[in-house]
């Protein structure tokens, strides 16, 4: 029987909803991910499991009610917490709330982790898109980027590519992942 409660993010989360979400993408491809408050969404669902008032998983939904759309903006277990069903319980939470505001579709975003990605396999999700997240380091070499005025040298640039631009791009660019948009239809 789980030891965790459900319920709303409160402002008093804060502290315990960061720690969690950083530590949960820590050994992922999301390592980087790092954020230093909750991102705001409006309209927006927000759900905790907590354990003895800290938080132990999160799942943020941004909510598109108008397009009949939802999206897990962020979905993540502490590691000490992960395999005791506490995903399972936000989503099963959060698709009973989707249902009851009409929404007829949810999607997420990841990118190859292997737990990750049959996770939302396993709860009924469908890969429907994919394309590459394309990192340039500051040893990737700067042919092809202009600086503006004033900016010495491009350092790091995060950007977007198509799937069919994968292999020269790994020939260019030493850190390359696969973005997987995932759909669940309600």
């Amino acid at each position: 029987m789980p030891t965790f409660d459900l319920r709303d993010y409160r402002d008093t989360d804060s502290a315990s909803w960061l720690e969690c979400r950083l530590l949960s993408f820590f050994h992922t491809e999301y390592y980087d991910d790092v954020v230093t408050e909750r991102p705001r969404f409006d309209p927006a669902d927000y759900l905790v499991a907590v354990e003895n008032d800290t938080v132990v998983g999160l799942m943020d939904l941004e909510l598109f009610e108008a397009d009949g759309k939802a999206t897990i903006d962020v979905l993540a277990v502490h590691p000490r917490h992960q395999r005791r069903g506490i995903a399972q319980a936000l989503l099963e939470n959060g698709l009973a709330r989707l249902r009851d505001r009409g929404i007829r579709t949810l999607d997420a975003w990841t990118r190859g982790d292997e737990a990750a990605n049959a996770w939302y396999q396993s709860a009924g999700f469908v890969e429907r898109y994919r394309y590459l997240h394309v990192y340039k380091k500051y040893d990737d070499g700067d042919e092809g980027f202009e600086t503006p005025t004033g900016v010495k040298k491009i350092i790091m640039a995060f950007m977007h590519a198509e799937l069919d631009q994968e292999a020269q791009l790994r020939e260019r660019f030493s850190r390359i992942h696969a973005c997987r948009r995932y759909v669940l239809d309600l």
